[in-house]
């Protein structure tokens, strides 16, 4: 059977490296390009390969996507796409295009799955391979695969550590299923079915208001992007690393309790934030001790609410 790759990233590469590990053909690769200095892993792979590429971007100029349809997949992986594709990609192989999803579809549709798993307190999602349609992630499930979220997992550690490889196995799998004829096409439940908006700074402001263990989602929910952030002294602020303590702080939430080398500790409502990794306004992101420094920050002083 005929492939046609989409993806990009090390998530794309690490695909495409296991389908052909595993027999399969693939006879187009489309991905973002990267630099020449430093290209794409996944553009970078089927160059070396000698594999025809297509800029992901470019799919939708009809020279290149021409030049796409002439290589004659007969099935299209969706990897880790971040483009909307012309349908004339989509449906061009005879036998359709399966995509990945980071969650249990129908639940947590949209390209923030990840994020609004953490954030909703959630102690388990998974991983789907779908059928795609003309929808947003309503295709057809042919796959899943369910993974506990740890208490202090990010976003960061839930995809590489719980929804990375176990991902690459299943796109192999799943090509499998499709090439002996024997891939499910399981409907999905609208009346189960929700979708979330990108996480961006609209959404990612803390209230320090709320209750510690929201508190803390949102913090974990939002690394290693786009950061929570809060307000010191008139300025943006983004927290990544932290831990929590649940506890009950002898300070208004928000207040700098203690600054330590490993960490600041921020009173909550019910608990104390540790901050490990924060980010001044136009900064770099810094360990607690370099952005007390830095920021002249002291206990006593106060984080304000984030602004949507």
């Amino acid at each position: 059977m005929r492939l046609a790759l989409i993806g990009q990233a090390a998530f794309g590469e690490a695909v495409f490296r296991a389908l052909r590990d595993a027999g399969e053909q693939i006879v187009a690769v489309s991905s973002i390009t990267g630099t020449p200095e430093r290209p794409d892993p996944l553009w970078a792979a089927a160059d070396a390969a000698a594999i025809a590429r297509f800029p992901t971007g470019g799919l939708k100029k009809p020279d290149v996507l021409e030049a796409y349809a002439a290589t004659q997949p007969d099935l299209c992986v969706m990897a880790f796409v971040t483009h909307i594709l012309p349908e004339r990609v989509l449906t061009a192989p005879p036998r359709g295009t399966i995509q990945y999803h980071p969650s249990l579809l129908p639940r947590h549709r949209g390209i923030s799955a990840m994020h609004w798993a953490i954030r909703g307190g959630e102690t388990k999602t998974g991983l789907t391979i779908f059928w795609v349609d003309a929808g947003i992630d309503t295709g057809p499930i042919l796959l899943q695969r369910e993974v506990e979220i740890a208490p202090d997992d990010t976003v960061g550690s839930l995809y590489f550590d719980r929804l990375f490889q176990p991902g690459v196995d299943a796109l192999v799998e799943s090509v499998r299923l499709v090439r002996e004829g024997a891939a499910p096409r399981i409907v999905q439940d609208e009346s189960l079915a929700t979708y979330d908006p990108p996480a961006a700074d609209t959404n990612s402001a803390i209230d320090w208001q709320r209750p510690a263990s929201e508190v803390y989602d949102l913090v974990r929910g939002s690394n290693p992007n786009p950061g929570a952030h809060a307000i010191l002294r008139g300025a943006q602020v983004r927290i990544f690393d932290a831990r929590l303590t649940l506890d009950a702080p002898a300070a208004a939430p928000g207040t700098v309790i203690a600054v330590r080398d490993d960490a600041i500790d921020i009173a909550l409502a019910g608990g104390t934030l540790h901050a490990m990794r924060l980010q001044p306004a136009g900064g770099k992101k810094l360990p607690a001790r370099d952005f007390a420094t830095e920021t002249g920050l002291t206990p006593g002083d106060a984080f304000e609410n984030g602004a949507a």
